[in-house]
């Protein structure tokens, strides 16, 4: 239980004013993965990686990964790069409807409810009970009670799965009723409101109401984690940056909650100072996924640049960022509902789009094969440095002092970690 032990330190040092976070990693892609385990053994933490129900669920998500598939494969992946098992937490993120919400609502909590005791039963210890989204048949928008409603079902299946299991009491929950769409926004984003303290109140009331009548209000102090907006997303092109002016009011509502703390998703792309800044305002728990892929993609596309340049013109290149196009294009299932504009538009955000559709493309075969064959043209060779200097700048200085290995595996991960950085600063002490 040392995974949730961290999750109880950071809790308890916040309500002691003590400015302390976690990182919340929420990818599938084994170099992100990799980059973050790495990350945790430089710095001594416990790394938290969650898989989303889109992308890992009881029928395989789009990566063809059920959750005891993504438990193995994370944890082997620690096992690799030296980080003990139990420095390894993991959680499920949008676990509820979202994945059946054209289905009417009974259809698609039968399925949920699967979805939950299949996480549950895998060792998933962070568990986020996410039932916000209007299925078949529904009002619009839900209202706190039928999403809490829902919840305290999914509560009551999380509980029983781990008592058969002999896993009862390590879940912490995460609840709330205004929760970001999973993926990112799916359109340009004009106006977006902090959730009110009020709101939020509601939110926790309707939560332990329900949770009482199913029996389980001394669940309650497990419940670590509200989400709620403090005016934090980005869409395609541009990013919401934290007020902390707009959300005076709220972060006053956790004062008499001695285990709650604010969770915030959609935190990509915030400055430095402003994820710091968060973390001060009792939102201790912070989601990152598309910046990492994006750093990835980043890194990945550079290095294709640097192989161009050294093999030619005539060699047998990956062509990895035109085999990302090709598929994208020929597959648009991931991003044609997403991205608007024209055809040279499209094009721009397929590439370059913060949301970063991009991300989806990664486990299709065509697309890994070429990212492998991009990493086997470049093995075995040493990067000029000029070269990185020209394409990747910062880990061109940690190559030159020695940090980096000069391999184009551990180059494109420590563009990964460029990320990683700014959260682990902004988290302080967290993870510890």
């Amino acid at each position: 239980m040392v995974g949730t032990k961290v999750l109880d330190d950071v809790v308890q040092l916040q309500k002691q004013r003590n400015s302390a976070g976690i990182t919340s990693v929420c990818s599938a892609h084994d170099l992100v993965i990799e980059a973050s385990i790495l990350h945790a053994v430089a710095d001594g933490s416990t790394v938290l990686i969650e898989a989303t129900s889109n992308q890992v669920d009881q029928y395989g998500g789009y990566t063809g990964m059920k959750p005891a598939d993504f438990r193995d494969r994370v944890l082997a992946i620690a096992e690799r790069c030296g980080l003990p098992a139990e420095r390894v937490l993991l959680g499920g993120d949008h676990l509820g409807t979202n994945r059946w919400k054209n289905s009417p609502a009974e259809e698609a909590m039968a399925k949920a409810e699967v979805l939950i005791e299949s996480y549950v039963a895998a060792g998933f210890e962070k568990i986020h009970l996410d039932c916000s989204y209007p299925c078949a048949g529904d009002p619009t928008p839900l209202t706190d009670e039928i999403v809490a409603e829902r919840a305290a079902r999914l509560l009551a299946v999380a509980e029983r799965t781990a008592r058969e299991a002999g896993l009862e009491g390590r879940q912490r929950y995460v609840i709330g009723t205004e929760v970001p769409v999973p993926g990112g926004a799916h359109e340009t984003i004009d106006t977006l409101e902090p959730t009110s303290a009020d709101a939020c109140r509601h939110t926790l009331q309707a939560h332990k109401d329900a949770f009482e009548k199913v029996g389980l209000s001394d669940v309650w102090p497990r419940i670590t984690a509200v989400v709620v907006q403090p005016g934090v997303e980005f869409d395609h092109e541009n990013v919401f940056l934290y007020d902390p002016s707009r959300t005076k009011e709220l972060r006053e509502v956790l004062d008499d909650e001695p285990n709650l703390v604010f969770e915030c998703h959609s935190t990509d792309y915030q400055t430095a100072d402003l994820l710091a800044q968060l973390v001060t305002d009792h939102w201790a728990v912070l989601k990152v996924g598309p910046w990492l892929t994006f750093a990835l993609r980043e890194a990945l596309f550079a290095l294709a640049s640097i192989e161009a340049e050294l093999l030619g013109a005539d060699a047998d290149l990956s062509r990895l960022p035109e085999v990302v196009e090709e598929v994208m294009v020929a597959k648009p299932e991931q991003w044609q509902s997403y991205y608007e504009g024209d055809a040279e538009e499209q094009r721009i955000k397929r590439r370059y789009s913060f949301s970063d559709r991009l991300r989806y493309y990664w486990p299709d075969e065509q697309v890994h094969a070429a990212e492998e064959k991009l990493f086997a043209n470049l093995a075995g060779r040493e990067i000029p440095l000029p070269l990185l200097s020209q394409f990747l700048p910062a880990q061109f200085t940690r190559v030159q002092l020695g940090e980096v290995p000069n391999d184009a595996r551990a180059i494109a991960m420590d563009r990964v970690r460029d990320v990683l950085r700014l959260y682990s600063a902004a988290c302080r002490s967290a993870g510890r």
